[in-house]
């Protein structure tokens, strides 16, 4: 039968053996579209069938064939970097959430969005007419350093269990969760085309880049939202020479690119991940 994985030079069983006997981190390119969490999947599917598994199902969580997990949720219309712990990797994720991650994010003026993205329905338009690429840089500087942050409520954060982005889609009344205390450590305004503009922003964990936008916007006297978001780094993994991309999607090319764990990390445990941002 054509296209038969029995027929490879590497036996199934060992091509098991081995994708199961992974312990590290990689990076996986996410494109827009589906969640981090189908993305994962996707991956999980890919490498079982590689491996011989017929009609592997990635979302079952008992008796996984293959434990992994990915480090920091990207918003479905965000795109770029997304990091993959396998096996005792797993246990290092929590470090990766922490770390500093860099995000190329296009704002669009004058329209503000439930989900303060382009994926939300329009809720307010106000005039930009007045704004400068000056007072975008000027305004830039109080959002730079350690500064307070309420996060969006269409996000990953949680209500008794459950996603507020969930809860909200169910048409139950969410309140914001408080303003937090985050990092930006880089933050510069590299276009300026009204109503569009470009910022290349450095952060570390628990920041939301549509939170951003939509205070910056209210900071120009007017109202902005996302309206492209790529993740171009975290950690020590960036877009350009670390991500596979889904034709990458392979045990060779994991295993080129794998970080491994230390004893001391497979011997840990598991930390209680960050809640994810963008």
């Amino acid at each position: 039968m054509a296209g038969n994985i029995s027929n490879t030079a590497v036996p199934i069983t060992s091509s098991l053996s081995k994708l199961q006997s992974l312990n590290g981190m990689f990076a996986i390119y996410k494109k827009q579209g589906p969640t981090s969490a189908d993305v994962l999947n996707k991956l999980k599917e890919v490498l079982l069938k590689e491996a011989g598994v017929k009609n592997p199902n990635p979302r079952k969580r008992k008796k996984q064939s293959l434990k992994m997990g990915h480090g920091g949720t990207l918003d479905s219309a965000a795109s770029g970097v997304l990091v993959v712990g396998v096996g005792n990797g797993t246990k290092m994720l929590s470090t990766m959430l922490a770390g500093s991650k860099k995000y190329i994010a296009v704002g669009q003026l004058g329209k503000a969005t439930d989900t303060l993205d382009a994926t939300g329905s329009v809720i307010l338009e106000k005039d930009f007419g007045h704004i400068t690429r000056l007072d975008i840089e000027e305004k830039l500087k109080a959002f730079t350093g350690d500064i307070m942050q309420v996060p969006p409520l269409y996000s990953a954060l949680k209500k008794d269990g459950q996603r507020l982005s969930v809860l909200l889609m169910k048409g139950h009344k969410v309140e914001a969760k408080p303003a937090r205390p985050v990092t930006v450590y880089n933050l510069t305004l590299q276009e300026f085309k009204p109503p569009l503009f470009t910022l290349d922003i450095e952060c570390g964990g628990g920041f939301y880049v549509r939170s951003l936008v939509d205070d910056l916007g209210k900071a120009l006297s007017s109202c902005a939202h996302v309206k492209e978001l790529t993740r171009t780094k975290q950690g020590q993994f960036t877009l350009e020479e670390h991500a596979l991309h889904e034709e990458q999607w392979t045990l060779e090319h994991i295993l080129r690119s794998l970080q491994p764990c230390s004893q001391s990390e497979q011997d840990g445990h598991c930390a209680e991940p960050p809640e994810a941002d963008t």
